[in-house]
C-alpha cells in the first residue's frame, strides 16, 4: 500500500469514527413523498396497477441541465431545479409537474441575479432544493464560482476555478429564493498532502510534468475548489454534504497511462443540524467541529485547514469507461486537457431485511459530450468504503433511442412511493444543448452485485411508458361548467386536468391535450382555429340544446394522441366532461 493509499484509509476511517460518535438529528421530513417515500426506502412498497391506459416519452422538450427533483407535498407537485434556461435577471430554472414526466416551465427562476447577498460571478451550477415541513422552509443550495475571492480563498488571484456552495432560502418551492449570507458555506476542505504542481507549470496550466518525479517537486497542500452539491440526510439523522472536488488543481500520477491526469473526484463532511431547524431560515450550515481545522499540520498558517473524507475517485476503484477524455491534450492539439470526471452525486438509504445499504450515483466523464454517463457505487455507511458496481455505466448514450450525454440526476419516488424514477438530463443529439428525461430507476432483488446487494437499472427509454403509479385517476372539469349562447357568439371553455392527488396537470405541454366534441354541430360548432391544448372555442348556430365534451389525452411516441381512460377492478372510465350547451333565440 502506497502513501496515497495510506491517507485515503485514514480519512475513511475518520469520516466514519466522526459519525459513529454521534451528530444533531436533522429530521429529514420532506424529502420526498412521506411515507410512500419511507416505503419505497425499505422495499415495502412495490407499487400496483398504475390505474390508466395513459403511457408518456421522453420527447426532449424541455431544456435543462443537472436536474434535482423534489417532490411537494403540500402542492402534490414536483420541482425539478436545473443549471440553465432561467429567465433574464434569474439563475436555475424551475419546472413544475403533477406527474413526474410531464413539466411546465415557471417564469423567472430559483435565485435573482441582483440578490443583495450575492456572492458568485458566475458558473452557478448544479442546483438541489430540501423541503423541512416542520419550519415550512425551502432550501436552495448550490455552486458558483467568486473570481474575486480567489486570493483569499485559495491563496491565489489568478486561480482558474474559485468555486465553492451557497445556501438559499425560501417559503415557496417556485422561489424566489434569497442568500441566506453574503458568502458561501464556512467550510475550508485543504489537502495537505497534494503536490500542486499547477506551481510549476507554465502559465496555460494546461500541460504538465513528464514525469512523476518532477511534480513531486512541487510544494505540498492546496485548498480544494468544489461543486455540485448534494445533502444526504440519513436515517440516523445526520446530515452529510457531498460535494465534487474540482479537476482543476488535482493533478493525479495515473501509473498505467505514465502521466498526470486532472481529476475531478467525490469528497464529503459531515454536517451539523441547526439550519435546518431554525425556524426564520437565518442560519448557514456548518460542518462537523471535528473536521474543523483537521488537516492543518503546522502553527503558522492563520487560515483553517479543514478536513474531508475521500467518498470516490479513480485510482482506488478503476473503470474503463471513465477514461472517456484521457487523450484529450493531443487530441484537441493542446486545446483540453487529459481529464477525467466524477461528479454529479447524489446519494439514497435502501433498507433491507433489518440492514442499510447506501447507493450513491454519480457522472462520468465531459458532460460536454456523448459520452457523459452515470456509475453506481454502494457502502454500508454515508462515509464509505464505497465500491463502485463492475457493470458501469448504468446510464449512458444509446444512438438507437436517440439519447446522449446522460448524467447528473437523482432518486425521486412516484406519488404513491410504489416506484423510484432518476430524473437527468441528456441530448437527443450529440450537439443540441441538455434536456429533461425521466427514466424508471429500479433496484433488481433478482440480481445481485459483487457485495450481495441489490443491482441498479436505470431504464432509458424514449418510447411509451406507463406514467408513474399513484398519478391517476385522472379528473377532468370545465369552465363554465355550463354554456348559453345566442346565435352568432362564441365561448371558449376552458378544461383542468388533476391528479389523484389534486394537482393540476401541464396542459401546456404538448404531451397533455384537451380535445373537444360537440353532440350536434348544427346547434354549436368547435372553432377549428382556435383550441391550445387545454380550451376550446364554442361558436353557436341556432337554437337549441347540445354538448361539448372535453376528452384528456396523451401524446403517444410514434405520433398522434389517445384518449386516456381511467382503470379498475372491472371497469374502465374515459377521462372525460359533459358540457350543457343551450343557444337561444335573440332577443
Amino acid at each position: 500500500m502506497d502513501g496515497s493509499q495510506k491517507r485515503y484509509t485514514r480519512r475513511r476511517a475518520l469520516g466514519m469514527g466522526v459519525a459513529a460518535a454521534g451528530a444533531a438529528a436533522a429530521g429529514a421530513g420532506a424529502l420526498g413523498p412521506g411515507r410512500a417515500e419511507a416505503a419505497v426506502r425499505s422495499g415495502a412498497a412495490r407499487g400496483g396497477p398504475a390505474g390508466t391506459n395513459a403511457t408518456y416519452f421522453n420527447n426532449a422538450a424541455m431544456g435543462a441541465a443537472d436536474p434535482f427533483t423534489l417532490y411537494d407535498r403540500a402542492s402534490a407537485c414536483y420541482y425539478a431545479y436545473s443549471t440553465e434556461d432561467a429567465d433574464d435577471g434569474w439563475y436555475f430554472a424551475i419546472y413544475r409537474s403533477a406527474d413526474l414526466v410531464t413539466w411546465e416551465k415557471l417564469p423567472g427562476g430559483a435565485l435573482p441575479a441582483d440578490d443583495p447577498n450575492q456572492w458568485g460571478n458566475d458558473w452557478f451550477w448544479a442546483p438541489e432544493v430540501y423541503h423541512n415541513t416542520e419550519t415550512g422552509l425551502y432550501f436552495l443550495i448550490y455552486a458558483a464560482r467568486s473570481d474575486a475571492n480567489a486570493e483569499n480563498w485559495f491563496g491565489y488571484a489568478a486561480f482558474e476555478e474559485p468555486c465553492k456552495t451557497g445556501m438559499a432560502v425560501s417559503r415557496s418551492p417556485a422561489g424566489p429564493f434569497r442568500n441566506i449570507a453574503a458568502g458561501p458555506i464556512d467550510w475550508w476542505p485543504y489537502d495537505p498532502d497534494y503536490h500542486d504542481v499547477n506551481l510549476i507549470m507554465g502559465s496555460d496550466q494546461k500541460k504538465p510534468p513528464a514525469t512523476l518525479a518532477e511534480g513531486e517537486t512541487a510544494p505540498l497542500g492546496t485548498y480544494i475548489p468544489f461543486i455540485d452539491p448534494d445533502i444526504f440526510f440519513s436515517p440516523s439523522g445526520q446530515l452529510y454534504l457531498y460535494v465534487s472536488r474540482n479537476a482543476y488543481r488535482n493533478w493525479v500520477w495515473d501509473y498505467d497511462l505514465g502521466k498526470y491526469i486532472e481529476e475531478s473526484n467525490l469528497i464529503a463532511v459531515p454536517l451539523t443540524s441547526a439550519w435546518w431547524h431554525d425556524p426564520a431560515g437565518q442560519t448557514m450550515p456548518s460542518i462537523d467541529p471535528a473536521y474543523v481545522n483537521a488537516n492543518r499540520r503546522d502553527s503558522g498558517s492563520a487560515k483553517r485547514r479543514d478536513g474531508f473524507v475521500h467518498i470516490l475517485d479513480y485510482d482506488h476503484d478503476k473503470q474503463a469507461w471513465e477514461n472517456a477524455d484521457v487523450n484529450d491534450y493531443a487530441a484537441t492539439g493542446g486545446q483540453n486537457k487529459d481529464r477525467r470526471w466524477e461528479e454529479g452525486s447524489t446519494t439514497w438509504a435502501r433498507t433491507v431485511g433489518g440492514g442499510t445499504v447506501y447507493y450513491l450515483t454519480y457522472s462520468a466523464n465531459n458532460y460536454a459530450t456523448s459520452e457523459y454517463g452515470v456509475g453506481y457505487a454502494t457502502a454500508d455507511h454515508p462515509l464509505g468504503p464505497w465500491k463502485k458496481y463492475s457493470g458501469n455505466p448504468v446510464l449512458s448514450q444509446n444512438a438507437q433511442i436517440g439519447m446522449y450525454s446522460t448524467g447528473h440526476g437523482g432518486f425521486i419516488a412516484s406519488p404513491d412511493g410504489g416506484q423510484l424514477y432518476y430524473v437527468h438530463h441528456g441530448r437527443p443529439d450529440p450537439t443540441t444543448n441538455r434536456r429533461l428525461y425521466t427514466d424508471r430507476l429500479i433496484f433488481d432483488d433478482r440480481h445481485r452485485d459483487a457485495n450481495g446487494n441489490a443491482i441498479l437499472r436505470i431504464v432509458a427509454s424514449t418510447s411509451d411508458e406507463p406514467v408513474p403509479s399513484g398519478v391517476a385517476p385522472y379528473s377532468v372539469s370545465a369552465s363554465p361548467a355550463a354554456v348559453v349562447l345566442a346565435p352568432g357568439a362564441a365561448q371558449t371553455v376552458t378544461a383542468g386536468v388533476r391528479s389523484a392527488r389534486g394537482a393540476a396537470l401541464a396542459l401546456g405541454n404538448p404531451l397533455n391535450r384537451v380535445t373537444g366534441t360537440v353532440g350536434d354541430p348544427s346547434v354549436a360548432s368547435l372553432d377549428s382555429a382556435s383550441g391550445d391544448g387545454s380550451s376550446v372555442r364554442l361558436v353557436a348556430r341556432k337554437p337549441g340544446r347540445t354538448w361539448l365534451r372535453l376528452t384528456y389525452q396523451r401524446q403517444l411516441a410514434a405520433g398522434g394522441y389517445r384518449d386516456v381512460v381511467n382503470t379498475g377492478p372491472g371497469s374502465a372510465r374515459p377521462v372525460t366532461v359533459v358540457v350543457p350547451v343551450t343557444v337561444v333565440a335573440s332577443g
